[in-house]
């Protein structure tokens, strides 16, 4: 498998679709009330920065970087298609967001997810992030979990 990853507008009806894929399988696995999703037309907003990985052309994977104020940025719409999950997609993506975040001089990366997204939960603590409590304007659920993850220190080395 060789994929590609860029940054994308959320806007074009391929990710228009990816988007609202996303969006139905949370609500199906998530009350509404724990889901926190962003539409395109916000993803598509100067704060955000939309990483999509595709294979031979079909879009597999995405991730966003949200930015908010001071220093802090959040890891927003991480999703993976099933028929290429197991792949290390959302690994690059995720990495890929850090990296971005890095380069920008952001101090903390923030995420709120599913208690149950056990596959995500894995690849957010791989990746350094630890689990704390809510984050930015959300409130505490059952249904939600926090990680957050400094990078200041480690660009300041």
């Amino acid at each position: 498998m060789s994929a590609t990853i860029t940054v994308e507008t959320p806007l074009s009806p391929d990710m228009r679709a990816m988007v609202q894929e996303l969006s139905d399988l949370l609500l199906s696995l998530t009350p509404a009330e724990a889901c926190h999703h962003l539409t395109a037309e916000q993803m598509a907003g100067e704060r955000t920065t939309v990483f999509v990985a595709r294979v031979a052309g079909e879009i597999a994977a995405c991730g966003a970087l949200h930015r908010h104020d001071g220093g802090v940025a959040e890891v927003k719409r991480m999703y993976t298609r099933p028929a290429f999950q197991g792949q290390g997609l959302g690994a690059m993506i995720l990495d890929r967001i850090i990296e971005e975040a890095k380069s920008e001089g952001v101090r903390q990366l923030v995420l709120e997810t599913g208690w149950n997204y056990e596959a995500a939960r894995k690849l957010y603590e791989r990746r350094g992030f630890t689990l704390c409590g809510p984050v930015l304007d959300y409130p505490e659920h059952p249904e939600s979990v926090f990680y957050s993850r400094p990078l200041m220190a480690e660009t300041e080395i």
